[in-house]
């Protein structure tokens, strides 16, 4: 098969195009034939070392958080699965990653995808889906309530303002000034531009804000918030924790590969409430390239899907 791989942290220009042994599905294993796979922050961080403090890769590496395609394989004491079922997966950070034409994964890191979704739609909603949902229950969104979404125009942003709009909250979201009319027919009820203006300046009592940015960001979202108001984060710049001197909570979101989430974001979208973002599309082979526009800032309006 044919996969993307590095042996050492650092730029883009590590990644190789190669061949690699088709893999065989093990116990409990589907082996599945991808079609598509997702290319994600944590996927160029981890290449190019930034996480190192967190997690020892082993090496040779093949990166990649999600994929999707066909179940080609069945190993033994699985029961949930067929040959040609369309499927998400899941894969671990330590494990081989989705940029690859071929992936054995345990049946329970798997999900089937809805028909009204197409393979690359699915793909672009799986990691994304995964922190938006466990971002937005460890919020505790509930109807009413006055949310800040940042960086509304990403990915995982986009797909909280679609969430938080479901539950009947009142969104507010920070984008580019370019991005404003995209994020508002996603569901915001008011976008700010960050290159017009200073949110922090122009919002106020906010019960949630949900910090994708970390670094100066994070620290100008206490003053947005009302006193026992929730300010949620995900990995991203170093933060300083300013909670108690702002009489507010404040909670990482931890993100983990939990098969009953992404069920319930594709039940979601099967239904017609969410809808995947796919920012552009590009062969495997040119998985350095994109590495490097999401390394650059380059890519908003949803995720990067690496094609096989």
């Amino acid at each position: 098969m044919k996969a993307i791989q590095y042996n050492e942290h650092g730029p883009p220009e590590v990644m190789r195009y190669v061949d690699l042994p088709d893999p065989v599905a093990g116990p409990g294993q589907i082996l599945v034939r991808l079609e598509a796979a997702s290319v994600t922050p944590f996927d160029w961080k981890l290449r190019a070392g930034h996480l190192q403090n967190h997690f020892t890769l082993p090496m040779p590496s093949v990166p990649g958080r999600d994929g999707g395609g066909t179940v080609v394989s069945v190993g033994e004491a699985t029961g949930e699965f067929s040959i040609g079922d369309r499927v998400v997966i899941m894969a671990g950070a330590l494990a081989q990653g989705g940029y690859a034409e071929m992936i054995a994964v345990d049946e329970n890191h798997a999900v089937e995808i809805p028909e009204r979704l197409s393979t690359t739609e699915a793909v672009a909603l799986t990691n994304a889906g995964l922190s938006t949902w466990i971002a937005v229950t460890t919020a505790e969104v509930k109807s009413g309530d006055k949310v800040l979404v940042h960086s509304g125009a990403g990915a995982v942003g986009g797909l909280l303002i679609q969430l938080c709009h479901h539950l009947g909250a009142k969104v507010s979201t920070t984008c580019r000034s370019q991005n404003r009319d995209y994020v508002l027919g996603l569901g915001a009820d008011r976008a700010i531009a960050y290159d017009e203006g200073d949110f922090s300046e122009l919002l106020q009592d906010q019960d949630i804000v949900f910090d994708l940015m970390g670094g100066a960001v994070h620290d100008k979202s206490y003053r947005v918030l009302k006193k026992g108001g929730h300010l949620v984060w995900l990995v991203a710049d170093p933060i300083v924790d300013r909670g108690e001197e702002f009489d507010v909570r404040v909670t990482r979101a931890v993100v983990t590969d939990d098969r009953s989430v992404l069920q319930s974001m594709m039940d979601l979208a099967a239904a017609g409430l969410l809808k995947p973002q796919v920012a552009r599309t590009m062969p495997l082979s040119q998985a350095a390239e994109a590495h490097r526009l999401l390394e650059q800032g380059a890519i908003s309006r949803g995720r990067i899907v690496l094609t096989m």
